[in-house]
């Protein structure tokens, strides 16, 4: 194929994503208010009084839920256009081994649902309130404003955690190495400190207790990528000798 050819190829498989996405969007339309009962009927929300301050807050809250679930068939279907658009260069083991990591997606990113709602959030959350009480100030929620606060700490955190399986993924196809990602251990530090700081209250414990997992799945995902590595040059070691003896 040639580099118009690989661009067409890359654009068809795009588009599929975004029907998908957008299937995956009517789909969230119909689990919002399900999905938004539950929350309200759970901590932190149990005890609140969520007020609409416009008249679009009800249709952005619709879209946001419809957002996150559409995310959950979304990521494990795009890792799959991924692996096919990638396919006509791998060898048949190659094929085989990266399609195992497409189920992967959906378990990790929902790993990083639990993690950032059950720890990260309510961290977040009772900071806020705690500053808001100093104050003196008197609590009123806004039902956007809610989501949108717990939105933006889940959805980030949640994407992060598909890091193991694009290093691993990109690692099997040789993209990237162990060497490659020892080298940007201090910038992608960097960045995973600076994202566990965003999404955090600006105080020292929640920003650690976010930054050393996001770390600590950096360097995960480089053990992984060494384990992924080795095993691509003992197969393409054993490939060599077995096209040699013939």
């Amino acid at each position: 194929m040639s580099m118009m050819e690989h661009i067409g190829e890359l654009r068809k498989r795009l588009i599929t994503i975004m029907i998908v996405l957008m299937v995956g969007l009517v789909a969230g339309l119909f689990l919002a208010e399900p999905a938004y009962d539950y929350l309200m009927s759970v901590e932190p929300a149990d005890g609140l009084q969520l007020h609409a301050l416009s008249l679009w807050d009800g249709i952005g809250m619709y879209m946001k839920f419809a957002l996150v679930i559409a995310l959950i068939p979304v990521l494990p279907f795009a890792f799959y256009q991924l692996w096919a658009f990638v396919k006509p260069g791998l060898a048949a083991r190659e094929q085989v081994a990266t399609l195992k990591y497409v189920p992967f997606a959906l378990l990790m990113f929902l790993a990083g649902l639990a993690f950032s709602y059950f720890v990260v959030f309510p961290l977040a959350f009772q900071f806020t309130r705690e500053v808001t009480a100093r104050l003196g100030l008197e609590e009123t929620f806004g039902v956007i404003q809610y989501f949108s606060f717990m939105f933006n700490i889940l959805i980030p955190i949640s994407l992060l955690f598909e890091l193991p399986i694009l290093i691993m993924f990109l690692t099997r196809i040789g993209i990237l190495n162990p060497m490659r990602l020892r080298k940007m251990r201090r910038l992608a530090y960097f960045l995973l400190v600076f994202i566990g700081v965003l999404v955090t209250p600006p105080d020292f414990v929640s920003d650690l207790l976010v930054a050393l997992p996001l770390i600590l799945l950096y360097e995960f995902s480089v053990y992984l990528s060494v384990t992924v590595y080795r095993k691509r040059l003992a197969e393409r070691a054993a490939l060599e000798e077995e096209l040699g003896g013939v």
